[in-house]
Formats: C-alpha cells, structure tokens, sequence
C-alpha cells in the first residue's frame, strides 16, 4: 500500500498543448468563405488530405456539416462552398475567372468595408455574438476590455490575426491570417465599437 501511495504522489497530469493551427485554405476565388465557415472547426490541412473527389462530395460533406453537425452554414453559401473544394481540391479545374471579378488579393478601403458583413462571412459570429458569449466571448466584452488602452487594436488585431486561447478560457481561436490589413483594420475597429 505504501509502494502504491508512493507511486501515486509522483504521478503528475501530464498536458500537451498542441502548435497553433496556421494553414489556411488554398489563395482562390471561394477562399474568404471556406476559411470563415470551415476553420472555426476543421483544420485547412484536412481538406489537402482527402483524394481528389467530384463537387457532388464536397456538395455532400457540406450539407452533412450544416444538417448533421449544425455548422451555421448559410443554405445559400452551401453550393459555393462545394464548389470551392471541388475546384480547389477535388477534381474540377478552376475555370477562367471573369476579368471583371476582383482579384483576391485586392483589398477595399477601410470606409468602403462593412465591417459587420466581413464578421459574418468570415464566421466570426459563429463563435462570438454582438451582446452575448457563444463560444468566444462577446464584442461588447472584447470591446469593454480593450478599448481606449494605447495597445487594444493591436492587441485585437493579433488575436484575431493569430489565434490562440488563454484570454477567454481553454477553448482556442483559430487564426484568420488571410485578412488583407485593411480588412483587418475595419473589423478590428468594429469589435472595439461595440
């Protein structure tokens, strides 16, 4: 019994803490949508893993996130995000895009951002909630607790930018690297405005 107690109080609670995730899905049209809806719960390598598969499976696994597992996918976002994988990691080939759409890469100017609508697409309020905690805390209490110190947008902008946990709780952010920096600076306004 004395072996056993002794045993015992040696053991400690072993923890990991795992790298924080950085891969973001491939740069393409699509991009700013699979990256809000899929990385709040997927890892981006997930998908470059999966052979080469045709839209209806990616049509199929879309639906299944948003029926089975209640992902908030908007219904009428659920085609181009099929049609995103499909392209860029099933088997379609990426059509030649319109010369008329905006590159990727090109960002607005900050005025012309609506700062609420890029939260939502980029699934930031699948976790946070304006007035109330979802899973991350709200704006009003990010807003609350960085605005008008000297370092709060950029302390907002790096979480936002890089991910982690600790500030809120266990539960980890991922990170939305892929923001251009005027996106980046509107939506970092608009928390702080809350």
């Amino acid at each position: 019994m004395v072996a056993f107690a002794a045993v015992a109080a040696m053991a400690e609670v072993v923890k990991i803490q795992l790298p924080l995730e950085t891969a973001v899905y491939k740069a393409a049209p699509g991009v700013q949508l699979a990256n809000g809806q899929c990385l709040t719960c997927h890892s981006a390598d997930y998908a470059g893993m999966q052979p080469p598969k045709p839209r209806d499976f990616w049509k199929a696994e879309v639906d299944k996130m948003r029926e089975k597992y209640g992902a908030p996918i908007p219904v009428d976002e659920s085609e181009d995000l099929a049609a995103y994988f499909a392209r860029n990691y099933g088997t379609e080939t990426l059509e030649r895009e319109s010369t008329n759409a905006a590159s990727p890469g090109v960002a607005m100017l900050p005025a012309a951002i609506d700062a609420r609508a890029l939260a939502l697409k980029s699934g930031c309020l699948n976790c946070h909630g304006v007035d109330t905690k979802v899973v991350g805390p709200s704006y009003k209490d990010v807003a609350a607790k960085y605005r008008g110190k000297p370092d709060g947008q950029d302390r907002v902008a790096h979480q936002i930018t890089r991910g982690g946990s600790g500030q809120w709780g266990q539960i980890p952010m991922p990170p939305f690297p892929q923001l251009a920096a005027t996106e980046l600076k509107a939506l970092t306004q608009w928390i702080l405005s809350q």
